[in-house]
């Protein structure tokens, strides 16, 4: 029998003991967790909300295996790692980067990623060998990669982490839920920057805006709507002087790839709320990849974009994409602002789109201008 791992609520008062989860997963073993051995594993920054729930509840831990066990996106993981590949560090919690040692075992989660300069990887149908997809703490079997990349982190995941209650999965420890039907914003204007492709900008122009805005006087909020798990962008955004900075995985996911339609648009509209709270001047939101993207490309084309979204910063690599992104934005109703990105590093590329486009090319770091910044929420 093919258990799906997470498929069945595990709530109930009789669900509080290895023999209770084995007969709640026809085919699955349990077995509990040596404290010492969990203190000793490496935390990931994706599964950082999983070990922060741990530290503050302590309870006894059992790792869920079994030819049965079919893991899905946000379920944890112990995993001991096989063979050091393309990531040769994980990123902790606090943004640390843990260098690995074939044999270390790792706190991860499965989730699928798409990245055009990097991996395309699926959550596998079984516990065995699968790859470190992202430094962040993100596992999946990688079916594609970039020529650029070294084979991927071999990790042998050891079983999936469980209490009494049930499966540990991102969801069940995340701060903030998907909602139904998320509220409306709040009256502050909501700024998006996207882009043509992966490493276009898009990170550090959030970055520049949000560094510009908060020059001008104002509060701001950041985020980041799609993705791959990693806090490398959050922490940008931190550093970068936004008051309040949310991404994905702190609503359970550990990556937006292959997401639903419906929980995409219902995510988006569940962190622009977040962060549009009492006292916000101004939020700035990344969405992920390029704009031909397949879930950024739904949201683009759901009416739901235009009333979240008050105007857009389009990151660029070169002049050619720069045109062909206002376009495509544009046919899609969205107001772009202005276009910015990886473009303006080069000066000629910069003045050919110019010379092309109706709206003003800005070099990423005039962002960071209070008076550049703060033309552009209006």
């Amino acid at each position: 029998m093919t258990i799906t791992a997470n498929a069945k609520n595990w709530t109930d008062s009789t669900m509080a003991t290895p023999l209770a989860l084995e007969s709640a997963l026809t085919g699955a073993r349990t077995t509990i967790i040596d404290p010492r051995r969990w203190q000793k594993a490496k935390v990931s920054y994706t599964t950082r909300h999983v070990a922060c729930e741990l530290a503050d509840r302590p309870r006894e831990l059992f790792l869920v295996t079994g030819d049965g066990v079919v893991p899905r996106p946000g379920d944890v993981a112990l995993a001991r790692v096989a063979e050091i590949g393309q990531h040769t560090r994980l990123e902790s919690p606090a943004s640390r980067r843990q260098l690995l040692f074939p044999g270390d075992e790792i706190v991860v989660a499965y989730g699928h990623r798409y990245a055009p300069d990097q991996y395309e990887a699926y959550v596998p149908g079984d516990l065995g060998l699968t790859n470190l997809i992202a430094a962040g703490g993100v596992i999946g079997t990688v079916t594609a990669q970039h020529t650029t990349m070294a084979p991927a982190t071999t990790v042998q995941p050891l079983g999936l982490l469980a209490d009494g209650q049930g499966l540990l999965t991102l969801g069940r420890c995340a701060p903030l839920a998907v909602r139904e039907e998320a509220p409306p914003a709040g009256n502050a204007p909501v700024l998006a920057v996207l882009g043509t492709s992966m490493n276009a900008g898009k990170s550090l122009a959030v970055a520049c805006l949000v560094r510009g805005l908060t020059a001008a006087g104002l509060t701001v909020a950041a985020g980041k709507a799609t993705g791959t798990g990693a806090g490398g962008d959050p922490r940008l955004f931190t550093d970068a002087g936004a008051t309040r900075v949310l991404d994905f995985t702190d609503f359970g996911l550990p990556s937006t790839y292959r997401l639903n339609h419906s929980t995409a648009r219902r995510l988006l509209g569940s962190l622009v709320a977040e962060l549009s709270g009492p006292g916000v001047d101004v939020t700035v939101v990344e969405v992920a990849d390029g704009v031909y993207q397949d879930e950024t490309a739904r949201l683009l084309a759901d009416p739901l974009f235009g009333t979240l979204i008050d105007g857009v910063v389009f990151a660029a690599a070169d002049a050619l994409g720069a045109v062909a992104g206002v376009s495509v934005l544009r046919e899609a109703g969205v107001d772009v602002r202005a276009v910015s990105g990886l473009l303006t590093a080069a000066p000629l590329g910069a003045r050919e789109a110019a010379a092309q486009l109706d709206v003003p090319v800005i070099d990423t770091y005039d962002l960071c201008d209070p008076d550049v910044a703060r033309s552009l929420p209006r």
